[in-house]
This record gives structure tokens, sequence and C-alpha cells, in this order.
């Protein structure tokens, strides 16, 4: 078990390149993304809202090779397992088509976040890939335009388009109209917040987000009463960020997130991301409570337990937490940037 500082920073590559490079960070969902009306493009059935983290970067450089024949895809250093590379050139040809052009490309990701393990690796991942790759092809895009894009990658991609606090919209219909009104946006947070993110198991899951998404959308009797509720939760979460209102945004943020989990329980067969651990976080984040620590749990699609408090409380939190010693590692994290792209035009 371990803390370490608030930041980190990105890993450098290797070797040099011509291509531009992209930074992007994670981001936590205080009201979930949990399932999908339009599978192609991505579009959710309720609108999220979350905040992007200042650690965990994940730093992508898109360099392109008219001579290659195919793309290459690596992920720190290491060539990606066939599934992921079909997901990132499938993500190119979207960009090849705005661009009308076809030159193959190298695509080097390097992550700072654990790979699948709940974490938001793909919201980063799938972020910069979009920045990157829009720079390398000379695509020119605005902030809403990109979170579009982004989205067609991964969902929550498109949240860390921007820093700070964003709500995803998740828009009206279908196809063209559907993908037009779908995008992410900042909001204004009169707070002074950080997340105190517990890592208790840092492998991939068993099962990926995406297919624990459809199978207990498509199962779990719970799914629909949840998906109504969040349409209460954004409006009222977004209301007691705007006001200062802590102790408000968070037990909605708790509730929010434990109803996912309670989604995926009834879901059948039901899936289980919590473990024994996540739970002992759970109940010790209630006595930091009853102690007068406003602070307040979020999960996402994993075992691991992200805590959301005020700044000054943070190390309080991850105090009380290291008691457990249930954990491999503990970071605060505050409010991050949005996406950047260093170098390389390559038109």
């Amino acid at each position: 078990m371990s803390t370490s500082e608030t930041t980190s920073r990105p890993i450098q590559f290797a070797r040099a390149g011509s291509g531009p490079v992209a930074i992007a960070y994670p981001n936590m969902a205080l009201v979930k993304y949990w399932g999908k009306r339009d599978e192609s493009l991505i579009l959710p059935v309720t609108s999220s809202l979350s905040m992007t983290l200042d650690i965990f970067p994940t730093t992508t450089r898109v360099t392109l090779r008219p001579k290659a024949a195919v793309d290459t895809v690596t992920l720190n250093g290491r060539r990606v397992p066939p599934q992921t590379r079909v997901r990132v050139e499938r993500f190119l040809d979207l960009v090849r088509d705005m661009a009308g052009r076809s030159e193959p490309a190298r695509v080097e990701t390097n992550n700072t976040v654990p790979t699948g393990a709940g974490l938001a690796s793909s919201a980063s991942g799938f972020a910069a890939l979009a920045a990157a790759a829009t720079a390398a092809y000379g695509v020119e895009l605005d902030a809403r335009a990109l979170s579009r894009l982004a989205r067609r990658g991964s969902g929550s991609a498109c949240r860390s388009i921007f820093g700070g606090f964003v709500t995803w919209h998740a828009g009206t219909g279908f196809g063209a109209a559907g993908d037009e009104s779908c995008y992410a946006e900042p909001i204004e947070c009169a707070l002074d917040v950080a997340l105190v993110v517990a890592i208790v198991d840092a492998e991939p899951k068993a099962l990926p987000s995406r297919t624990a998404m459809r199978h207990s959308v498509a199962t779990s009797p719970f799914y629909l009463p949840w998906a109504t509720a969040s349409r209460t939760d954004l409006e009222q979460v977004h209301a007691a960020l705007a006001a200062g209102d802590l102790e408000r945004a968070g037990q909605i943020a708790e509730h929010n997130a434990l109803g996912m989990h309670a989604v995926l329980l009834a879901a059948r067969p039901a899936i289980r991301y919590l473990a024994p651990r996540s739970l002992r976080i759970l109940d010790r984040i209630e006595r930091l409570r009853a102690d007068g620590i406003s602070a307040y749990a979020t999960i996402d699609a994993g075992p691991n337990v992200a805590v959301l408090c005020a700044r000054h409380d943070a190390a309080r939190v991850v105090v009380a937490l290291r008691e457990l010693d249930d954990t491999m590692a503990i970071r605060i994290a505050h409010p991050g940037p949005g996406v950047t792209v260093t170098g390389g035009d390559q038109r």
C-alpha cells in the first residue's frame, strides 16, 4: 500500500517521433453512464456528470506512415491484443473518413492508470487518441465536435476532452440527429474538492464494461428504475455543485453509484464487481461521516472506490483508509485539465 503525490507526470516515449502527442486524463462519474440506446454511435440512455482527474494521464502519439501496409498499435511499449488493435483501427477509420485520407498510422500509448480495472482507462485513452489522431490527419474540430468523436471510441471519453466538472448530454433521437445532440461540455462548480482513489485491485476485470453494460441493461429488473432516477440525480447534483453543497452532491453521487451496482447484482446471471475490500471501504466511509467528515463514495464498473470530500479533508480520509490495510494504493486527485496536444502537423 502506498500514497503518492497529487499529480502524475505523463510517461515519455522511448524514441523520438514526428507525430503529434496528446495527453488526457481519466474522469470519475458522479452520476453514472450505464446503458446505450444506440450501440454503433454509442448514444447513452441517460446523461451523466463527472470530474476529470489530475492523476493517471494517458499519453498518445499518432505518426502517419504512408509506406506502411497496416496500422500498428502499442500500449506501454508492447503490441496490443488483436481485439484492441481492431477497436483502434476502426476509430482511426472514422478520422481518416473525416480527413479524406487513407495513410496507416503508428499509435503509441502510455497509460499510467491500470487498464480495464474500472478506473476509466478507456476514457483517457480514447480522448487522447481522438486529439492526437485528428491533429495527425489534419482534421480541425472544435471542443464539442472532438467530444462527439471521442465518444465513438469509448462513451466516457467524451467527458475527458474537458477539465474540471463535465456533463455529457445524452441528446435525443438516433442516427445523425442523435449523434449531433450527444456531446460533453464543462460546467461550473463552487466546491473545492478532492477524490481519494482507493485501489483494491489493479488487474483487468474478468468481464469488460461493454459486455457487462449490455447484459445488465437487457436482464436486470432494476435497470429502468435506476435510469429514471438518474435523470433526477443529474439535475440535483448539478444544482448542488453550483451551490457549493458538498453534502447533497456526495449523497446523490453515492446513491447513484450503489444503484448502478444494484443493477449489476440483479442481472441474470448477476455481475459482481464489488469485492469484500470494497465493502469494508464503504463501511469506513460511513464511520468518517459519523465522525463529522463529509466523505462520500463513488464506484465505477470495478472494485476500486473513490471518495469525494473537501480538499482540506483528503489527508484525513487517506489516514482512515490506510488503517484498513485493504488497498494496494491510495491516490489523491483534484479537478484536472482537459486534453492537450503538442507537436506534429503532418498535412
